[in-house]
């Protein structure tokens, strides 16, 4: 199931700790949908070592869409791939 968040409006700090805050919520199965107007990249190295994988991509409403789901959970990386694939 997809959870979605959206901080492209928010000032520094707020986009990374509100996504810190959404991950550790994060029900097993699901992922997360930050919607962000920058490439956050300290944030990838904090969900790397937190036990989380990613996705980050152009967004289409915003700059970026960043698909965060728990390492190794295969179902939820499978439900974002299947978002991910381009439709015809």
């Amino acid at each position: 199931m997809e959870h979605t968040l959206d901080v492209s409006n928010l000032e520094p700090c707020e986009p990374l700790e509100l996504t810190l805050s959404a991950v550790r919520e994060l029900p097993p199965g699901d992922y997360l949908k930050v919607l962000h107007r920058r490439e956050p990249n300290p944030l990838f190295s904090l969900l790397e070592k937190s036990g989380f994988s990613w996705i980050c991509r152009p967004g289409l409403k915003t700059g970026f869409e960043i698909y965060i789901w728990h390492d190794g959970n295969n179902s939820a990386k499978s439900d974002v791939e299947d978002v991910l694939k381009p439709s015809c």
